[in-house]
């Protein structure tokens, strides 16, 4: 007997339900096999999850939970529930969602780590050419504490140089060691300036750790900047095709923007010689 095809609103469910299982996996390092022994589930049925083809029953229970209005987290919700934990499941209900994100920030900031000892570790975040590595080594060296690429940490983590990283794992890949060793060096050093890449905003839960343990400041500049900066620094990619590359860095920029602005402070370092850059960088962590 054939099934009838599931409505959208159905579908698009098991397609999330699918992602968030096999993003889940993917931060623990399990393979599919491996999780599927684990969980006791056929590799098949795993594989059917990830892919959005979820048993049905999974979408019945979600029905049942909506026809009851909530949510299908509280409907499996068997243990007692303590008082604390409701009032704070009916704080966050009011809230408005575009507002969640900033909430959670701020969250993070309170309950990870005091202000003053977050200052002790600084991260500097923001596109290739912002001066990350030019104005965080001479701010270490200033202040006397270790100078950090999280690139070079990558590296050394995943034991791959990051084009072969890159090649062998993917995005998803670097990501998952780019978070490993995010949470080694905050282990490891208490005092520290740290360059990030600019694409940490990606990974939600590797950048809200970031912002919780670290002062972070975005290094901000204009795309003209940060692609004279590039090429001044040997690569003449972005020669190629010029037109093509501003437009992305552009477009790149336009995304990353409101991520970016949830750092503690924002340096724009356009137009500035290396010097004047550095002084404001200084003013802004006085």
């Amino acid at each position: 007997m054939t099934l009838a095809p599931l409505p959208d609103a159905d579908a698009d469910f098991l397609q999330r339900l699918g992602r968030r299982v096999r993003d889940l996996r993917e931060r623990r390092d399990l393979t599919r096999r491996v999780l599927a022994a684990l969980a006791a589930v056929s590799e098949r049925y795993l594989g059917q999850l990830e892919t959005g083809e979820g048993n049905i029953s999974i979408v019945l229970l979600r029905r049942v939970a909506a026809a009851l209005d909530v949510s299908l987290g509280d409907l499996l919700e068997t243990e007692p529930d303590h008082t604390q934990k409701r009032l704070v499941r009916e704080f966050l209900d009011r809230i408005p969602r575009h507002r969640i994100d900033d909430l959670l920030v701020r969250l993070a900031r309170e309950v990870g780590s005091e202000r003053a000892a977050r200052r002790n570790r600084i991260a500097l975040i923001g596109l290739r050419g912002a001066g990350k590595s030019t104005l965080g080594s001479r701010l270490a060296a200033e202040q006397g504490v270790p100078f950090i690429e999280m690139d070079r940490e990558i590296e050394a983590e995943s034991g791959l140089p990051l084009a072969e990283l890159f090649s062998l794992y993917g995005q998803s890949g670097y990501r998952r060691f780019e978070g490993r060793s995010l949470a080694r060096i905050i282990e490891k050093f208490p005092r520290a300036v740290i360059s990030v890449g600019g694409g940490v905003v990606s990974e939600a839960a590797t950048y809200e750790r970031l912002l919780a343990n670290c002062f972070t400041v975005w290094l901000r500049a204009r795309p003209e900047d940060h692609m004279q900066r590039v090429i001044a620094q040997g690569d003449m990619r972005p020669m190629a095709g010029s037109e093509e590359a501003m437009a992305d860095l552009k477009r790149i920029l336009a995304d990353r923007e409101p991520q970016y602005c949830k750092a503690d402070e924002i340096v724009d370092t356009s137009g500035l010689t290396v010097d004047a850059a550095y002084e404001r960088l200084r003013r802004s962590l006085a």
